[in-house]
């Protein structure tokens, strides 16, 4: 029904609790006069005269109509996307979600919770075609638009009266339906899944073959390339696709050839690079050894084309698709470089998608909100009290941080607009706020997922306004007004460290000298915390998404809920509540809640090795006898193959000495027994050392997986905390 506020909404049986709103902005003058209308489309639209309030189109579920746009807008990170439901006869979100790649905005992947499942072709510039040419009689097209803002697929049908629509199943497939009005009933469009169809099914620098006459495994190797494990070709298993059949160095090779590879979906991870013709698009990779591959697309001449470049290894190409194939050209050395012998003809879309109405899915919120409102009411309540026993226990308070009103905050962030949103972690969404005299903050405001609360919102509280250091984030003040938690910190422009280290897109503006200078700084901050402020501090959760970047990529270690405060001469301490990110902690602190100095210095080393080799630790896996990004990187520097551990984008103009001798720090940080492990002042001692300076050998990294995850309970919400199983 339109409610007395002009929203539309859903009552219970009683009609007095209202179960799902609209939640529209609506002037007083608006209020008796909105319309709700379900149109021919299957839009259910929310309108105040020819202003549309609210429409469910801006809300997908799990399914894709036409004229129903996925978008992603890259200015404010807010996307449309599909949600499969949880079963067929489930309507609570499931595991899989369709959308546009905010790291690749070029083209669209179905997720697996957080993993790749499925990816499509890559999209440059305006490009609208036709899907099938016979859809009831009318031509379905699939338009694609990049604008400044945002990046949108829409898929429209020309004659109206066809009823067609892509439904995500809740086991992650993409069927399109079309209405028979005949039979009454849907048909299926399309053909079946392939294997190639999953996300880099042949694993790295190899080609899925969309081809379902084939007897053996669609997979094979890149010319120039070889199976990285022998028994891969008999057992079928091509995870660990393939590597070079020539190490391939900067010194002897910058030139280097290029093999054309025809009418294929093109790789993962594709940098653009705009203004460029065809002869500088190759000249560009050609000149820059970290290029391993490039491409010329959507030209009709030399000066029209979009140029794309990717480095480090090449993913989920596919040959054999129906439409949107195109040639790539991938370095190899003279000797190799011909023509590949690959042909290119069919692989089911993976785009065509759609729900109209958002009611479905928003029928699943109820009562869990009144619920959250009155808990957190009592937080807000107890921190209020604490604050002002702190004020009143006689002498001056110790953090002076100023009291913001909720007004004021409410003023800065546009009334927590999505717009002003610029991430969410385990205690809640931040957002961007300007202040009186444009001063800009981060505002970071307690949610009601959150397993955090009082305790966690007063150890910071407690803590930063104590700790003054350049590579520490800086507490403002804070607001605890109407039931409300929020810290107000000062605004760092580049984000979290996570964002470029493992983004495919911007890691290439992490170079080694930035690198080295993040990794330095990190250690400057944890060595502060430890022995130099005034409370001696265990952060207890150090890792890359809680490393802050400034506008020179200085980096500010944050989030200090979980730390603990220890006595100037405390050496360790025990808890029955484990809190932090799987991965990221010592053995003896997940397995036994024992903690000292050297759990941050434990995970100081897993984020070095991250930051070294590009590769996060939490969703690691090289091969099946490697479960371990620190397991991995031991491996390789046993065999003196230190080389292969630098992050491929780096590899070539890093400075080795200094890139060596990190992973030698980083390995000298995760060993298992923590008096083994360095403290953090010899950490930077060994960090700023010359080459000539030898290191203490380092002995085998913990590889703990036994942890009873009845007994531990993590509250930093994150995309690389992870569950260890307990084997039987």
């Amino acid at each position: 029904m339109l409610n007395s506020d002009g929203n539309l909404v859903v009552l219970d049986d009683t009609r007095n609790l209202i179960v799902w709103s609209t939640n529209a902005s609506i002037s007083a003058s608006a209020m008796n006069h909105t319309t709700g209308l379900l149109e021919d489309s299957g839009n259910l639209v929310l309108s105040f005269g020819e202003v549309t309030l609210w429409q469910s189109f801006d809300h997908p579920s799990d399914t894709w109509l036409p004229d129903m746009k996925l978008s992603l807008n890259k200015k404010t990170g807010q996307r449309r996307r599909l949600t499969s439901w949880a079963a067929l006869d489930d309507p609570q979100p499931g595991k899989f979600t369709l959308g546009i790649d905010p790291q690749v905005p070029l083209q669209a992947f179905i997720w697996k919770e957080t993993l790749p499942y499925s990816r499509s072709t890559v999209y440059v510039g305006k490009d609208t075609r036709t899907e099938y040419p016979d859809v009831g009689g009318s031509a379905l097209l699939l338009s694609y638009d990049f604008d400044a803002d945002e990046v949108y697929i829409v898929v429209t049908v020309s004659d109206r009266s066809v009823k067609f629509r892509t439904w995500m199943s809740a086991a992650g497939q993409l069927q399109q339906l079309l209405w028979q009005d005949s039979t009454k009933t849907w048909l299926e469009l399309g053909n079946p899944v392939h294997n190639c169809y999953f996300y880099a099914h042949c694993g790295p620098n190899s080609v899925c073959r969309n081809d379902e006459s084939l007897s053996s495994s669609p997979c094979k190797c890149l010319t120039g390339f070889k199976a990285k494990f022998p028994n891969q070709l008999a057992v079928g298993d091509w995870s660990g696709g393939c590597v070079r059949e020539k190490v391939f160095t900067c010194s002897n090779d910058i030139q280097g050839n290029f093999s054309k590879l025809e009418n294929v979906k093109l790789p993962d991870y594709t940098v653009l690079l705009n203004n460029k013709s065809m002869s500088e698009c190759k000249s560009e990779c050609q000149q820059n050894c970290s290029c391993t591959a490039y491409a010329y697309v959507n030209g009709t001449d030399e000066s029209t084309g979009k140029c794309l470049a990717w480095f480090g290894d090449l993913l989920d190409i596919v040959e054999n698709l129906h439409v949107d194939a195109h040639d790539v050209y991938i370095r190899v050395y003279g000797s190799e470089s011909g023509k590949n012998d690959h042909s290119a003809n069919s692989l089911k879309r993976t785009l065509v998608i759609a729900i109209v109405s958002a009611a479905v899915g928003l029928l699943t919120i109820t009562f869990g909100y009144f619920l959250w409102k009155n808990k957190l009411g009592r937080i807000a309540r107890r921190v209020s009290e604490n604050i002002s026993k702190v004020r009143a226990g006689g002498g001056k308070n110790d953090t002076e941080l100023p009291l913001f009103s909720l007004r004021s905050i409410l003023a800065a962030t546009n009334n927590f607009s999505e717009g002003n949103k610029l991430g969410e972690g385990g205690f809640g969404p931040v957002y961007k706020g300007i202040l009186a005299e444009n001063k800009e903050v981060a505002v970071k405001r307690l949610s009601k997922k959150s397993g955090q609360g009082h305790h966690e919102f007063m150890n910071e509280l407690e803590l930063i306004a104590k700790l003054q250091h350049t590579n520490l984030a800086r507490l403002l003040g804070y607001c605890t007004e109407e039931d409300e938690l929020i810290l107000i910190y000062e605004y760092l422009p580049n984000r979290s460290l996570d964002k470029f280290l493992f983004d495919h897109f911007e890691k290439t503006k992490l170079d080694w000298a930035t690198r080295f200078q993040i990794i330095k700084g990190i250690a400057q901050g944890v060595l502060y915390i430890h022995k130099y402020s005034r409370l001696k501090i265990i952060h207890r959760d150090l890792k890359a998404s809680n490393v802050l970047l400034d506008g020179t990529m200085n980096p500010k270690v944050s989030d200090f809920g979980m730390a603990r405060i220890f006595d100037i001469n405390q050496i360790e301490a025990s808890t029955n509540k484990v809190v932090g990110t799987y991965g990221y902690m010592s053995p003896e602190y997940a397995l036994y809640g024992h903690f000292s100095e050297k759990l941050d210095v434990y995970s100081f080393g897993i984020l070095l090795l991250e930051i070294v080799s590009g590769n996060k630790n939490a969703s690691f896996y090289h091969c099946e006898n490697s479960q371990t990004l620190a397991q991995w990187i031991w491996e390789l520097w046993k065999e003196g193959r230190g080389m292969e551990v630098i992050d491929a984008s780096v590899r070539e103009t890093c400075r080795i000495h200094e890139a060596l001798r990190c992973i030698h720090v980083g390995l000298l940080c995760v060993q298992e027994a923590p008096a083994d492990r360095p403290t953090m002042s010899s950490v930077i001692h060994m960090l700023e050392v010359n080459e000539a300076t030898s290191l203490p050998p380092s002995k085998e990294p913990a590889f703990s997986t036994s942890f009873n995850s009845s007994s531990v309970t993590p509250y930093s919400e994150n995309i690389v905390t992870i569950t260890l199983p307990e084997p039987r």
